[in-house]
């Protein structure tokens, strides 16, 4: 087996390790990882990775984490009698080939992971579909939904909450990181579900042409040009995690700026600097899986998996063919990518879907 560990303080650093495969537990059922994306999202995860426990749910050695993926995967042993091998699922993977999930709460749908040490974490991450009984699944379009899929949803939670508090009074969105694909979906889902408010994207110069041909923004600004956006009552939902840029969104906007919220951070090397002395509404972290328990609470799974598959549709139709998948074979290739992801270097027009 073949795992990338990544140092966490200094995720840019990382190394191919293999290691021997013992005999499959009990219960448990073992999974060779045929395919996942390299998105900005997993950035993510590796910088807030021991605030949010994202280093928890496949351990490394001391120092050292494994970053998650979202992909699919192929059955290749099993000790679980209602878990056949050859059967395909699609969930939360390593950045390795081969991964062993104990399953539990089997249903036609999937079944959830109950390794011991992933039960502190949000079960959202925690659960498997498979891929015989999967409504989302189109093999088309595995890609886009590795690439897209995790964001996306992301992005529909945005707008959810948003639209659950009437967008706080504003008239228009402002979306820095407008490239990235959590942005792009919350644009997509706010232009079906919110028509009347004006959604702007901000992002860096040599991104603008890219993020004007999607069609999902109202106004395109580059980050230098942000002091051309209309003092109007406003949200921003920043993705970038760049202080002096969320600083100076704020003072532009000044008392017009009702709510600012913080998803992800894609601008890793501009995250220091902190947001204390940041004008305005404080800005408050949006955490997906906590939203995506409250949105089934308060309307039903079923209801909810069909808000957000009419949504996710409409995302597709929208942007689906905006990005070009670039498929890359083997792990060093993924360790690659990700290295580059940390540095800022990859074509936001590109799809990165590694085949271990």
């Amino acid at each position: 087996m073949q795992q990338v560990h990544v140092r966490k303080d200094s995720i840019g650093e990382t190394e191919l390790v293999e290691t021997a495969q013992g005999p499959l537990a009990a219960g448990a059922v073992r999974l060779a990882i045929e395919s996942f994306s390299v998105t900005a999202n997993n950035v993510t995860y590796a910088v807030v990775g021991d605030g949010f426990g994202y280093w928890n749910f496949f351990p490394a050695p001391d120092g050292r984490g494994i970053v998650p993926m979202w992909g699919h995967a192929r059955v290749i042993e099993s000790n679980h009698p209602e878990v056949a091998v050859d059967e395909r699922v699609y969930g939360y993977l390593p950045m390795a080939t081969h991964l062993d999930v104990v399953p539990g709460k089997v249903s036609a749908a999937g079944f959830t992971d109950m390794a011991e040490h992933r039960q502190p974490m949000s079960p959202v991450y925690n659960s498997y579909t498979r891929l015989a009984a999967d409504p989302e699944h189109d093999p088309a379009r595995e890609g886009e939904r590795m690439i897209f899929g995790p964001l996306f949803k992301t992005g529909f939670l945005i707008e959810y909450f948003m639209g659950s508090e009437s967008w706080f009074g504003a008239r228009q969105a402002i979306l820095t990181s407008a490239s990235s694909k959590t942005a792009m979906g919350l644009a997509s889902v706010a232009r079906h579900r919110s028509p009347d408010i004006r959604r702007i994207g901000l992002t860096s110069a040599g991104n603008v042409g890219f993020v004007e041909d999607s069609g999902l923004y109202d106004e395109v600004f580059a980050y230098d040009d942000l002091g051309k956006i209309a003092g109007e009552p406003s949200v921003s939902v920043d993705f970038a995690g760049n202080a002096g840029l969320l600083k100076s969104l704020h003072e532009h906007l000044g008392s017009t700026l009702a709510y600012s919220c913080l998803v992800g951070a894609t601008h890793i090397e501009q995250r220091e600097g902190g947001t204390g002395d940041i004008p305005g509404p404080t800005p408050t972290l949006f955490f997906a899986p906590d939203h995506a328990v409250a949105l089934f609470k308060q309307v039903g799974p079923e209801e909810a998996g069909r808000q957000m598959a009419e949504s996710w549709r409409g995302f597709l139709a929208d942007a689906g063919d905006s990005v070009t998948i670039e498929r890359k074979q083997g792990l060093a290739a993924a360790r690659d990518v990700f290295v580059h992801m940390v540095a800022g270097r990859v074509d936001p027009a590109k799809g990165i879907v590694i085949e271990p």
